[in-house]
């Protein structure tokens, strides 16, 4: 398989080089290999000059053979994965609270048709929490902002954008078009607690702004953001898992979104190094990943996600 999996890259970039590099070994591996299959088939399948490769005869007649049983050799792959995840199997995940409330109903559901083995449970908390239980062993895998633990395997997900809230007639409010950081000139933010990254995060924008980050709140609720700044004059900074459900959810509750460097939320997949389901743990993320894009593909067409 590896042989006429090699055949079919040069083939299909007419180069040594580009094969090798894109199957990532060296070009002298690939062509050992090839002569290896040339001599088992006895067959020449390329010619080969200093300026050019290209296939025989017998290597373009082998060639639709050679890329049929390729795509049959993929999906017998895909189908083995998918059976080693039928058994029943119960993870629990950390998670952050706008991924919670906002996200994670959704992934329950589509793992249910997708992966029916699957139990997944959830618990909510700062990532610098969420970390240190993953290890420790209480949680299977975390979506969270960054963490400074080197001791994990982590992955990019996708990246939140951030939104505005505050009082329907506050200054801030009155366009629908992106935020500058320098219209939060002189305004105090509102966010969650330090221990969430979110705050760092907003902190440096605030600084970036001429802002000032506000100290009448500490928590995890991104509803108490809204609802002090809706009394104003602090303004709320939201990501938009949670900003643009709620908006959903709610035509009388007005975001906009902050533009400028900086003014993103990314979220990353956690495992330990150690974890027996490495092959389930890149499953979930393809999964998270493809939802986070139906998400945003839905809510585009009503905000400049």
């Amino acid at each position: 398989m590896r042989q006429i999996e090699y055949f079919v890259a040069v083939a299909e970039t007419q180069s040594f080089g580009a094969a090798a590099q894109s199957l990532a070994v060296t070009q002298p591996s690939l062509s050992k290999q090839i002569q290896a299959l040339e001599a088992d088939l006895g067959v020449i399948l390329f010619e080969r000059t200093s300026r050019r490769v290209s296939l025989t005869p017998q290597g373009r007649a082998l060639l639709p053979d050679a890329q049929r049983v390729l795509r049959q050799a993929r999906r017998f792959r895909n189908k083995a994965r998918s059976l080693r995840f039928d058994t029943d199997i119960r993870l629990i995940a950390g998670v952050l609270p706008s991924i919670g409330a906002y996200f994670m109903p959704r992934l329950i559901e589509r793992l249910r048709q997708e992966m029916p083995g699957l139990k997944l449970s959830f618990v909510e908390g700062p990532s610098s929490e969420l970390a240190r239980q993953l290890v420790q062993g209480e949680l299977d895998f975390v979506l969270a902002s960054e963490t400074d633990r080197a001791d994990l395997a982590q992955r990019e997900l996708f990246v939140e954008t951030l939104w505005l809230c505050s009082t329907p007639d506050d200054p801030v409010m009155q366009s629908q078009a992106p935020a500058s950081l320098s219209e939060l000139k002189g305004r105090t933010l509102l966010t969650l607690s330090p221990e969430f990254h979110l705050n760092t995060i907003v902190s440096a924008l605030a600084q970036a702004a001429g802002a000032s980050l506000s100290s009448e709140y500490r928590g995890a609720s991104l509803d108490a953001i809204r609802q002090i700044a809706a009394s104003g004059p602090e303004v709320g900074v939201l990501p938009s898992l949670y900003a643009l459900g709620e908006a959903i959810r709610d035509p009388n509750f007005r975001v906009r979104r902050l533009s400028g460097e900086g003014a993103h939320h990314p979220v990353y997949f956690y495992a330990r190094t150690s974890s027996p389901h490495q092959a389930l743990n890149a499953r979930l993320s393809e999964i998270i990943i493809s939802e986070k894009l139906a998400i945003r593909a839905e809510r585009a067409p009503q905000f400049q996600v």
